[in-house]
């Protein structure tokens, strides 16, 4: 028969055994972890790399031939680039006459992951009066460049 000590000693002993292995590899895992996690890569910043006036844009949204003078019955239309990613944002344009009359204001959800474009446009279908105009786009409502325009 075994002596009721050594069995108490015993037990004692591989509960420890048991205890400090248990902590041991909990430890190890836990350093493993922290210093193999690494950090997620920032995402980047959109932003708006330019601004472009024309009478027309191409399947890429992005304008044909620049231009800052129209006739009153063209389509003006303002192409905005973006460099960047962006799970979502807003782009707005606001197009103002004279001494800042608003004759428009759109807004567009993007999703832009890269580099693209957004565009936007006016026209009256009695023709835009003759003038100067302006239009102002904003990122996700800051001000972020504007373009100035003429009608004639």
């Amino acid at each position: 028969m075994i002596n009721r000590n050594f069995q108490r000693w015993f037990v004692t002993v591989l509960g420890l055994s048991v205890a400090l292995g248990l902590a041991a590899c909990s430890k190890k895992a836990a350093d493993t972890t922290t210093t193999s996690a690494q950090p997620p890569a920032p995402a980047a910043a959109l932003t708006v790399t330019g601004v472009e006036l024309g009478r027309a844009v191409g399947g890429d949204k992005r304008v044909t031939e620049t231009v800052t003078t129209f006739a009153p019955n063209d389509v003006v239309y303002v192409s905005v680039h973006t460099a960047g990613s962006a799970p979502s944002a807003m782009l707005k344009s606001r197009w103002t006459y004279q001494d800042g009359q608003l004759i428009d204001e759109t807004e567009q959800a993007i999703a832009p992951n890269g580099d693209e474009a957004t565009e936007f446009h006016i026209s009256k279908p009695d023709g835009l009066p003759p003038g100067n105009y302006k239009v102002e786009i904003f990122l996700d409502g800051v001000s972020v460049q504007s373009k100035d325009f003429e009608v004639k």
